[in-house]
C-alpha cells in the first residue's frame, strides 16, 4: 500500500492492526476514505473507533458476569436464609411464648393466659414452628393456586369437628417463596402440641409421629376412627423426593376463648 506523505504515524497504526478484520476493518476503510484529512483528525477518529467498542463490550461482559454471580448466590443462599430467620425469631423474640399461650393444653388445671388473642376464622397454630396461619379451603383442581397462598385443607379429608383424619398441606420451599408456610415442619417433635381453631372451637392435638414417606404413599390420606391431624410437605429442602409427615392425635377441645 502506498503511504501518503505526512501520514506516517497514522498509516503505521492502521497497518499494525489490520490483521484483525473483525475488529479493525472499519478503521482501514476510514483511512483509505479520509486520506485528505489532517493527520490529527484521522488519528482521533481511529482512537474513537478503537476504544468505544471495547468499552461497550467490557461493560456488557461485566453486567452478565455480575448477573450470573448473583443468580448463583441466590440459588445457594435461598434455601438457607429461612433457617437463619427462624433461629433469630426463636431465640430473640417472644413469638414462641406468645403462640404457646394460645394453645390451651388439655392438662389438669391448665388455663389460657389472660389477654391472649383468639384467632378469627379457621386457624392452625404450631408453636414449635412459630406458626399461626389461616386454613384455606379449595377444590383439588385449584390446589396449586391455593397452596401458593398458604395452608390448604385437603377437601377429601375430614374436619376437626367431625373427627377422623384432618389433613393440612403446605409448601416447604420454592425459589419464588423460599420460606414456605411449612418450611419449619421439621422442627415439630413427638410430644409437641398443635392447635386448630375451627368454627369457634379450639382442638388441641399432641404429636405422635414424625416421618418421611415416599410421594406415592397414600396411606397418610386414609381416614381413621380416632380424631387426628396430619400435616405434610415436601422434603428434603433442595431435592424434594419425599414427603415429611407429622401425625397428631386429638387431646382435647375447648370453646375458643374459654379457660
Amino acid at each position: 500500500m502506498v503511504r501518503p506523505a505526512g501520514f506516517e504515524p497514522a498509516t503505521l497504526w492502521f497497518e499494525a492492526r489490520y490483521s484483525n478484520p473483525l475488529s479493525y476493518g472499519r478503521v482501514q476503510t476510514n483511512y483509505i476514505r479520509e486520506t485528505d484529512y489532517p493527520k490529527r483528525k484521522v488519528m482521533v477518529q481511529a482512537d474513537t473507533i478503537k476504544t468505544m467498542p471495547k468499552i461497550k463490550l467490557s461493560l456488557v461482559n461485566n453486567i452478565l458476569l455480575g448477573g450470573i454471580v448473583l443468580i448463583n448466590v441466590y440459588i445457594i443462599l435461598a434455601p438457607l436464609a429461612p433457617a437463619v430467620i427462624f433461629w433469630w425469631e426463636k431465640n430473640h423474640t417472644s413469638r414462641l411464648s406468645q403462640l404457646s399461650n394460645q394453645v390451651n393444653l388439655p392438662s389438669k388445671g391448665a388455663k389460657q393466659s389472660s389477654g391472649v388473642a383468639v384467632p378469627v376464622g379457621n386457624t392452625l397454630i404450631v408453636p414449635a414452628m412459630l406458626l399461626e396461619t389461616p386454613i384455606l379451603e379449595g377444590p383439588t383442581r385449584t390446589e396449586y393456586n391455593t397452596l401458593d397462598q398458604g395452608v390448604w385443607r385437603w377437601p377429601l379429608g375430614s374436619t376437626p369437628d367431625k373427627g377422623g383424619n384432618t389433613i393440612l398441606i403446605g409448601h416447604r420451599f420454592t425459589y419464588s417463596n423460599p420460606r414456605g408456610i411449612f418450611y419449619e415442619l421439621n422442627q415439630v417433635k413427638v410430644g409437641d402440641y398443635i392447635a386448630v381453631f375451627w368454627n369457634g372451637t379450639e382442638y388441641v392435638y399432641r404429636t405422635t409421629s414424625v416421618a418421611s414417606v415416599q410421594p406415592n404413599d397414600v396411606a397418610i390420606l386414609n381416614q381413621t376412627k380416632q380424631a387426628e391431624l396430619t400435616l405434610y410437605t415436601c422434603t428434603p429442602t433442595w431435592n424434594p423426593t419425599q414427603r415429611l409427615v407429622v401425625t397428631a392425635l386429638l387431646s382435647g377441645t375447648k370453646k375458643a376463648g374459654t379457660t
